[in-house]
């Protein structure tokens, strides 16, 4: 038995200080000091809720979330972790999947798994969230609430997320992430449905179990302009701690989140020559 012990308390110990699967330099914002990835989990394992910014097609982005996952959660019992990429009316299916007594041959039908999110890529951390005691939870807004508010959209309140600097910046992202093709006209319309979409994450977030932790698209992570100021707007007493994942060569400051993690640029990809074709420009 006490061997037995012995071998449990090693296996415990290789976990807690397994390395990164990424290699790559991390900022505290805050000071501008480098740190380790031990000393970055001793940070993380602080605060009541997290966001971590990934860049959706960055396969090294969602390695990390899955390391990040595991070792907090051997710092301190994990309240809950929340997606930008489930909506509210897949979370029925990823309850009863999280009850049954075994996981299902094909995971991604019973779960209503959007196209748009690539399988392989967030599979890992889906699988390995269904299998842990705490819930898996929504975080976005679904089809049809998006329909809505891109017909009608709604007037938010709070100080912060109304600030014209917000508004421009956003608005300037969105026509950048549809290459200037997006009509003028369009504009108001996409920017009410962005912040509509930060201020549901902030509500789950608020709402979420504690220590809770939201993977979200950088925009939403943003310290400055996405979800954490919804979540000063809504009265929240602080804003949640930012760890942006970011690929190297990218500008991330001190305004938009607390941590930076700098990983391998990938090989960029010209998106917007395929969307001109669909355009016809």
């Amino acid at each position: 038995m006490r061997l037995i012990f012995i071998a449990a308390l090693l296996l415990m110990s290789a976990c807690q200080h397994a390395p990164p699967p990424v290699v790559g330099e991390i900022r505290d914002l805050r000071n501008g000091q480098a740190v380790t990835p031990r000393e970055l989990i001793a940070q993380l394992a602080k605060p009541s809720r997290l966001i971590v910014g990934e860049q959706h097609d960055n396969r090294d982005h969602h390695a990390l979330q899955l390391w990040l996952l595991q070792t907090l959660g051997q710092q301190r019992p994990q309240g809950s972790l929340l997606l930008e990429m489930l909506t509210p009316d897949q979370q029925p299916k990823v309850d009863a999947v999280r009850r049954s007594s075994s996981m299902p041959a094909d995971l991604p039908a019973a779960l209503a798994w959007q196209e748009g999110w690539d399988w392989t890529l967030y599979e890992p951390v889906i699988r390995f969230a269904l299998s842990q005691p705490y819930p898996l939870l929504a975080a976005n807004l679904d089809a049809v609430e998006l329909r809505v508010l891109y017909a009608k959209p709604l007037t938010l309140s709070g100080a912060r997320s109304n600030a014209a600097s917000v508004k421009n910046e956003l608005l300037a992202q969105i026509g950048e992430s549809h290459c200037g093709l997006l009509p003028t006209a369009h504009m108001p319309a996409m920017l009410a449905v962005q912040q509509q979409r930060d201020r549901r994450m902030a509500e789950r977030l608020l709402e979420a179990p504690t220590p809770a932790v939201l993977f979200a698209g950088a925009y939403h992570a943003r310290k400055d302009v996405g979800v954490p100021i919804h979540v000063l707007d809504l009265g929240a007493p602080e804003a949640p701690k930012v760890l942006m994942l970011a690929q190297e060569g990218s500008e991330v400051t001190a305004a938009m989140a607390d941590y930076v993690w700098y990983t391998p640029a990938m090989p960029a990809v010209d998106y917007c020559a395929e969307m001109r074709k669909q355009f016809g420009k």
